[in-house]
């Protein structure tokens, strides 16, 4: 890593500890706050660590999509039917580089985990929205968040809608919710959240166990004695010497989706003791062709009049695709009869053509090329059929009423945004591991800077850093209670 790694300090250079705890849980997002709730339920003493003046961090800003499956209480009042088997065929399909055990775990634990999550103090609308969205514009509890009903991942896991939103409406910010009940419930066990309050440094004994932190605040600085550390301090998008080595596609997007202090700093306290890294190269990268969903029944081509997605894939998979594609340039192409404009539009609106060819002319695609992919696309799509890359049925409609509109997705005319989806490597319970495999004593991960199951921003959904988070880490915080 090029990035600066912080020193790390030997125990027998400590002459004061500040505080001696159990655990010491460095984040208070959501892993972070789920990982400090179990570990002091399991009876450990917690401290927290924040370094901003108030909990959430990027958790914050979500809109609270949680990715539950396996038959939660939603699912069966909406008559859902869903299963922990057919929901671990699906992550693993849309893994990159699937880690087996964790999403066995995960999927196994998916309802216990729902239920532990509304036992906090809120429950989920028992409701259904089913038209396609990025997020439930109400309250309603579950949506379709993935690729589920997408070719090919439907033929191999039976799909079922996993998106589980918590009761708060709109599209940003309900996460919070969960947050201040994670704060509630801290409050309650004792536990101190000490805000304003950065870790600096892990401290190391003389066989590489970490047994504390290096902290400080404002002018003050000090150490904490701990017999497990938690980092969930977040990823790395406002790294910008990271995202230059690791994912320099971030560089040339418009926005980001995280906080300040997405700054990689769990990550680098990480590797400074020799964690190794695992998918650093993976973002989540996403303009949005819906709402409206109408447009989805139009064509998505590329410079050179090709289609190369399934127009009904979730939005980060398509995005994935048009990254992929010569200069990352990408049309929508819809006919009067299915336009729309956007109420927020991401995607950038370019004209609107009287034929084909003067589409084609004006977008500079090699002449014929898109009148035959629309004239392929017509034919099938007239017969409710789509050979070439399966969209569903009900999203299948000829595009033959013009004039036609474009709209582009191109990279720096869409309104990208994305985050980073890389971070330490832990095993199934949190523990970071070593470049050769073995745990590091004492130290554990889990959230946005650890390496967990949403690895490839094409199979991505919606809820799954929420979920697997939180999952995650309550999982680190049990077993570093358990260590302690």
């Amino acid at each position: 890593m090029r990035a600066e790694l912080p020193e790390v300090i030997r125990h027998t250079d400590i002459t004061d500890w500040s505080d001696e705890v159990d655990v010491l849980v460095v984040g208070c997002g959501i892993s972070g706050g789920c990982a400090a709730v179990e570990a002091a339920t399991a009876g450990a003493s917690v401290l927290v660590l924040e370094r901003a003046g108030v909990a959430g961090g990027t958790t914050s800003l979500a809109g609270g999509h949680f990715y539950l499956g396996g038959g939660t209480a939603v699912q069966q009042a909406t008559g859902h039917a869903d299963s922990a088997e057919e929901m671990e065929k699906y992550i693993t399909a849309v893994s990159r580089d699937p880690e087996p055990d964790k999403i066995h775990a995960y999927c196994r634990d998916s309802v216990e985990h729902f239920d532990w999550l509304e036992a906090l103090g809120f429950h989920f609308e028992r409701s259904f929205y089913d038209k396609k969205a990025v997020i439930q514009p109400g309250t309603e509890g579950l949506m379709f968040t993935g690729n589920e009903k997408v070719w090919p991942f439907c033929d191999i896991a039976i799909p079922a809608p996993r998106g589980h939103k918590v009761p708060v409406p709109g599209d940003t910010g309900g996460a919070g919710m969960v947050i201040d009940l994670l704060v509630k419930r801290l409050a309650d066990l004792d536990v101190e959240i000490r805000y304003d309050t950065g870790a600096r440094h892990l401290v190391v004994d003389d066989v590489g166990a970490v047994v504390g932190v290096g902290w400080k605040r404002l002018g003050e600085t000090g150490a904490i004695r701990a017999r497990s550390v938690v980092i969930a301090a977040g990823g790395f998008v406002m790294n910008e010497s990271m995202v230059d080595e690791f994912v320099p596609s971030l560089s040339e997007k418009p926005y980001t989706l995280g906080n300040t202090f997405d700054d990689g700093l769990g990550i680098r306290l990480g590797a400074s003791v020799g964690a190794a890294l695992k998918h650093m190269d993976q973002t989540f990268v996403t303009a949005p062709v819906y709402p409206p969903s109408v447009l989805i029944t139009g064509l998505i081509v590329n410079a050179d009049g090709d289609r190369f997605v399934a127009e009904d894939s979730y939005h980060s998979r398509t995005s994935g695709f048009v990254m992929e594609q010569p200069g990352a340039v990408a049309y929508l192409i819809v006919d009067e009869a299915h336009m729309e404009r956007p109420a927020f539009p991401l995607i950038s609106f370019i004209d609107g053509w009287e034929t084909i060819e003067e589409m084609e002319a004006a977008l500079e695609i090699p002449a014929g090329r898109l009148v035959a992919t629309m004239e392929r696309y017509n034919t099938h799509a007239a017969d409710g059929e789509d050979p070439d890359f399966h969209k569903r049925p009900e999203w299948l409609a000829p595009q033959t009423e013009g004039p036609w509109a474009a709209f582009d997705l191109s990279l720096g005319k869409a309104l990208y945004a994305g985050f980073t989806m890389g971070g330490l490597a832990t095993s199934v319970d949190g523990e970071v591991l070593s470049e050769a495999g073995a745990p590091i004593a004492g130290l554990y991960a889990a959230g946005a800077g650890a390496a967990n199951i949403a690895q490839d921003g094409k199979g991505y959904a919606s809820g799954t850093q929420l979920g697997e988070g939180s999952y995650f880490g309550r999982r680190a915080g049990r077993h570093a209670a358990g260590r302690a």
